[in-house]
């Protein structure tokens, strides 16, 4: 595996494999790679002949009072992964490479309709800094094919409507979420959790499959959502938001609505964790 840090170089080599006839997949990620990070590259090499993974911690999706200095970087352990996996090409730029006019100059990319609320009314501006770099990540690598994971669902409707917006040549392709054996899903940000909270984090999921069950029992929304909010609060959570919604526009579910996902945020010690389940009634 080739480890890449300029534009050019990394244009160079998709240049090289489309020549080729190669079909291109890319995995855009934050680095401090786990199992679900690889699921994703497994996917990615199912759908395509090259996979590129790319390491960038984008500061301008990151909040003030967020853990931006604090964020894990282990790129040469990430590195290690990549490699024993068979991952063609790491594109691991710098700050300067992606905003080389700094981060107060430079094109924004907005997707309203999705950004404001959920996720994005605890962190304002995120979905926008989301946007605006993998747009520029997409231009840059210009792949066929882009492997996101289904635990960030907001992210992912964001990243899909923004490439239909805006017209992208570029497929998008949602990768299960990954658990551990109980239930938790995997996420950089559990390094955050101490042993204890550690046994209290499961119980995340554990409720959203509670909601699910009621969903399909006919309660109403009102009433499970209080109970699920009540649960988390008791289990240790920090309740953030836990919201039943319609998959696709991301607004607020109706009776009438049949393709539902059911979105959480709960704080639980440093780590603020996200998850969520989908739900297709008959």
């Amino acid at each position: 595996m080739k480890t890449v840090h300029s534009i050019q170089a990394i244009r160079d080599f998709v240049l090289a494999a489309k020549a080729d006839g190669k079909k291109v997949a890319f995995v855009p990620t934050m680095g401090n790679l786990h199992a679900g990070h690889l699921s994703l590259v497994h996917k990615a090499q199912e759908q395509a002949d090259i996979v590129i993974v790319s390491i960038y911690v984008n500061p301008l999706q990151f909040g003030a009072s967020e853990d931006l200095e604090s964020y894990p970087r282990t790129l040469a352990e990430d590195q290690a992964q990549l490699k024993n996996e068979k991952v063609d090409l790491l594109f691991a730029p710098s700050t300067e490479e992606i905003y080389p006019e700094g981060m107060d100059h430079h094109t924004a990319v907005a997707v309203d309709s999705l950004s404001n609320m959920h996720c994005g009314k605890s962190r304002p501006g995120h979905f926008t800094g989301v946007a605006t770099v993998v747009c520029k990540l997409f231009n840059i690598v210009q792949p066929d094919i882009a492997v996101f994971g289904i635990k960030d669902f907001q992210q992912l409707a964001v990243i899909r409507k923004m490439v239909d917006d805006l017209y992208i040549p570029i497929k998008i392709v949602g990768a299960d979420i990954a658990r551990d054996e109980r239930g938790l899903a995997l996420s950089s940000r559990n390094g955050y959790l101490t042993q204890d909270e550690l046994t209290i984090a499961p119980k995340l999921y554990a409720t959203l499959c509670k909601v699910k069950d009621a969903i399909q029992a006919g309660t109403p929304f009102d009433i499970i959502l209080k109970d699920a909010t009540a649960n988390l609060a008791r289990a240790g959570f920090k309740p953030d938001y836990i919201d039943i919604c319609n998959q696709h526009s991301l607004l607020p579910a109706s009776s009438k609505d049949k393709e539902l996902v059911v979105l959480a945020a709960a704080y639980l010690g440093k780590a603020r964790l996200i998850d969520n389940i989908v739900i297709n009634l008959n």
